[in-house]
């Protein structure tokens, strides 16, 4: 009985030591995103919808296991113009908007350094566009699906690079495209 129990301790503690080392931590990351515009005023020809702007991403999160974690995040998709013909007047826009996001990650390691991973969660977008010539003031905000596909490499223990394909809900009349491709650096604590 005495070896069983001490068994148990013994193996209980392996476990522990196991799983305490296949927590990485919290981790914080700066990145920039970059969504196609379009802008599509009802009435109007569109002559420059604004192309791909790329704008600032901070996000935050932790791993819990090396295979599962969780991550908030929030990209700034920077101010942008555009601009239509309507009645014969040409018309300048801008448009400012950004979207947030909260998504668990699952991720696989190929060896030390380079690993793939999903994330799955929720986003709020919100996009505004106005026109001072035209009198044009247009603001949407939606809460929608968020998912996104990377992948990251290990510089150091604590500094990783990663690239990203993320798709904030669905396509809206105005404002960036849900498409989004982000580059970016995390640094795990």
């Amino acid at each position: 009985m005495k070896k069983l129990i001490f068994a148990l301790i013994a193996g209980s503690a392996v476990m522990t030591a196991a799983q305490a080392q296949t927590i990485t931590g919290p981790y914080v990351g700066i990145g920039a995103s970059g969504a196609d515009r379009e802008y599509n005023v009802p009435g109007a020809t569109m002559n420059n919808n604004g192309g791909y702007k790329f704008g600032g991403k901070v996000f935050a999160g932790a791993q819990v296991h090396e295979n599962f974690g969780a991550e908030i995040g929030y990209t700034d998709f920077r101010k942008a113009g555009g601009n239509y013909t309507r009645n014969g007047v040409n018309v300048n826009t801008e448009n400012e908007g950004y979207g947030a996001y909260i998504a668990a990650k699952a991720s696989k390691n190929f060896n030390d350094q380079a690993s793939v991973y999903a994330k799955l969660g929720v986003a709020h977008t919100s996009n505004e566009q106005t026109s001072a010539t035209a009198g044009l003031n247009r603001k949407v905000s939606d809460n929608a699906g968020y998912g996104a596909l990377g992948m990251q490499y290990k510089v150091t223990d604590q500094v990783a690079l990663l690239a990203e394909y993320e798709r904030y809900g669905t396509k809206k009349d105005f404002g960036p495209k849900p498409d989004v491709f982000t580059i970016g650096a995390k640094y795990q604590f």
